[in-house]
């Protein structure tokens, strides 16, 4: 049997109340700053995962850092690195064997770069396989409502970020026009001619934009991929076109859940959500998901248990490209598999693609006609 570890921590201040509930009536800096102060703790057991290659079984343990993103931002690094490890150290305790970080605990500092070499077991961000899910769950989006990446204009947010630089240079290769958003331009606008010099390398147009703002990015997209790091919501609803493709592959979300009131003919999907292999696999703790789904950062770390790969795979604030396809393909291996398109964590039927595109076109209309 093959054992592993991934650390969470809450993604906004109401998830302390899930199982704090006296916090929900305490002031968010107090409750903040109180959980500071306690130790990380196991939340939740993993059994049951089965690989669909070899049989072979897998453990693991959630370990919870009550800490959120606002404290995991602001906090001075050596001190979170301080808790990080401790988080580490009682996963080897466990008897883990490779530590995966979710959310913010991959964001902070280095990522996890520092972590791995006070560990003796490898540490993995996930975010090889987020960045795969995220591709392959936008352009099967695009599929379904009828959108032709190849004619499409695609807009990034958070570009220059781990997960989003490696997304930009795959979906680069299918699309003809780009928008690249992120705080800081000239690492934008480094990754855009790299892009764009590839694309000529290979006798392709690409046109690619960088920019700061983004409600403009947003209106220009035909497909949106979400992977900024913001603590909350920057993406308002009026600015997306009939119509269009989101992908949601931020946590905290880059969209708010507000978006299904106001925006009913766009298709919003959340990225990196992986059903795990094994019938009766549990995973011990209650991510909002339905049974047997995770995140696609916490199915890597599960992918590499499984496989024998106990290596730091993914580390630092680089994807690499090869990578990517690599643990796509040993996920695939093993049986992880895209959860189908989902929104909010509710699986989308196709009478509900059938609804969007109907009221995409009705908007549409209605734009052209005013």
């Amino acid at each position: 049997m093959r054992r592993f570890a991934f650390i969470i921590h809450p993604l906004r201040f109401d998830d302390f109340a899930r199982k704090f509930p006296v916090t929900r009536h305490l002031p968010p800096r107090l409750v903040e700053a109180a959980f500071k102060h306690v130790s990380p703790m196991v939340v939740g057991h993993v059994q049951g995962v089965v690989s669909a290659a070899t049989g072979e079984e897998l453990e693991g343990w959630l370990i919870a850092l009550p800490l959120t993103p606002r404290v995991l931002l602001e906090s001075p690094y050596a001190w979170v690195l301080g808790r990080l490890e401790k988080a580490g150290r009682l996963a080897e305790d466990l008897g883990a064997e490779i530590l995966g970080l979710g959310a913010f605990t991959k964001i902070a500092g280095d990522r996890g770069v520092s972590l791995a070499s006070r560990l003796r077991i490898p540490v993995t961000t996930g975010n090889s396989l987020t960045a795969a899910t995220a591709v392959d769950g936008t352009l099967a989006a695009a599929r379904r409502m009828g959108v032709d990446p190849a004619a499409a204009e695609v807009t990034v947010l958070g570009a220059t970020g781990s997960i989003g630089r490696a997304v930009s240079t795959i979906l680069a290769g299918q699309v003809p026009r780009m928008t690249l958003v992120a705080r800081r331009q000239e690492p934008l606008q480094t990754l855009a001619a790299a892009l764009q010099s590839d694309a000529r390398a290979r006798g392709r147009d690409l046109m690619v934009q960088t920019t700061a703002d983004i409600g403009t990015a947003v209106r220009r997209a035909d497909i949106l991929v979400a992977v900024s790091s913001a603590p909350e919501a920057i993406v308002d609803p009026a600015d997306l076109k009939p119509g269009a493709v989101v992908t949601d592959v931020a946590r905290p979300r880059n969209l708010s859940a507000r978006i299904h009131v106001e925006r009913p003919d766009v298709l919003v999907t959340d990225g990196g959500v992986i059903e795990v292999p094994g019938e009766r696999a549990d995973m011990g703790f209650d991510f909002g998901f339905p049974p047997r789904m995770v995140e696609a950062c916490m199915a890597e770390t599960m992918t590499l248990a499984l496989e024998g790969r106990l290596e730091p795979f993914t580390l630092g604030p680089e994807v690499e490209v090869e990578r990517v396809a690599v643990i796509r393909a040993l996920a695939a291996r093993h049986g992880f598999r895209l959860a189908g398109l989902r929104r909010f964590e509710r699986a989308i039927d196709e009478a509900e693609i059938v609804r969007i595109r109907e009221r995409a076109r009705e908007r549409a209309a209605a734009l052209i006609g005013s």
